[in-house]
């Protein structure tokens, strides 16, 4: 028996997170195969083999090349025919979680999302899920032999062990219809500085900021910082930043070491993605709004002054 691993990666470039699964199936099996989508995946084996896997399968052929969720579970459930892993697992980004449920339904069984703790049975499996945004942990059975699940991301701690990590490559038997939803092109700015996934420090601004200029001292305060920029949800619905910032359960979760949250009032789906960092600041003119109560440093006054006042002593302090 095994645990398959599903990894997320983009264009080749590994996603952080999918470490953290291979750690935890570790401590679920120690025969841990690991599925990369795409020739360009290939060359994340040597870091998923220092972090435990055994085996890392490599899927490649016409209509991989860029992310295909249905192709991509075609190629998983091939390897579950071929390995009988006792679990597939991932970490739930979003596309970790709708790989897992394209497995789910073409083998018909349950799938088991944003899960805290995964305890492997016979027939059975007991875990416990993050629910209302990490506000309520669930204990459940997932009746199946195989489960199928995702891990909130951050619950587990990513950790080095050292493991074969040979590499197999095949070519799954994918039909025209696994390849109608796939990212064709790419169009827009590019990315650029650090990302909001792997930023040790992240700087993010709520309604509170006021508007699109109000995120210029954030700029700022990040670039002095080495960090990323991040917001609410309402502030990308008001059009002010991109969604690619937006912190949250309907954006990305993170874990940095320093999570400033300037004129952020604190609702259920920003905290859950980013209560699991180190050290939270909240900036707000409310004592009494929600964040205040998860935050380890609390500024009670105006972000429109608080935030030019710690550029200003954050650029001196750098001189």
């Amino acid at each position: 028996m095994s645990v398959l691993v599903i990894a997320d990666h983009d264009r080749g470039v590994l996603d952080a997170t999918s470490l953290q699964a291979v750690t935890a199936a570790r401590a679920l099996d120690p025969q841990v195969d690991v599925l990369v989508v795409g020739a360009d995946g290939a060359g994340a084996a040597g870091e998923l083999a220092a972090y435990g896997a055994s085996t890392v399968h490599v899927a490649t052929g016409e209509g991989l090349g860029d992310y295909a969720p249905q192709a991509a579970a075609r190629a998983a459930v091939e390897l579950v025919g071929t390995l009988s892993p006792s679990a597939v697992i991932a970490v739930g980004t979003p596309r970790g979680n709708e790989v897992l449920a394209h497995v789910a339904a073409i083998l018909d069984v349950p799938f088991a999302a944003e899960c805290a703790q995964i305890s492997l049975g016979s027939g059975s499996h007991d875990i416990v899920r993050n629910r209302w945004g990490g506000n309520v942990l669930e204990t459940s059975k997932v009746h199946s032999d195989l489960l199928v699940a995702s891990y909130t991301a951050h619950t587990v701690k990513a950790e080095p062990a050292a493991g074969a990590g040979a590499v197999v490559e095949f070519s799954p038997a994918l039909s025209p219809a696994d390849t109608v939803v796939r990212v064709v092109d790419r169009a827009g700015e590019a990315a650029s500085g650090v990302g909001l996934a792997e930023a040790r420090v992240i700087v993010s601004g709520g309604r509170g900021v006021g508007g699109p200029e109000g995120f210029v001292p954030l700029d700022e305060l990040a670039e002095l910082l080495g960090g990323a920029v991040g917001c609410s949800r309402v502030v990308t619905s008001n059009g002010w930043r991109p969604h690619s910032e937006q912190v949250g359960q309907t954006g990305t979760k993170v874990a940095p070491d320093l999570y400033i949250a300037a004129g952020i009032s604190g609702a259920t789906q920003h905290i859950a993605g980013m209560r699991t960092s180190k050290t939270i600041v909240a900036i707000n003119t409310d004592k009494d709004a929600p964040i205040m109560g998860y935050a380890h440093y609390a500024i009670v006054g105006d972000v429109s002054t608080i935030l030019p006042a710690l550029v200003a002593a954050t650029r001196a302090a750098k001189e």
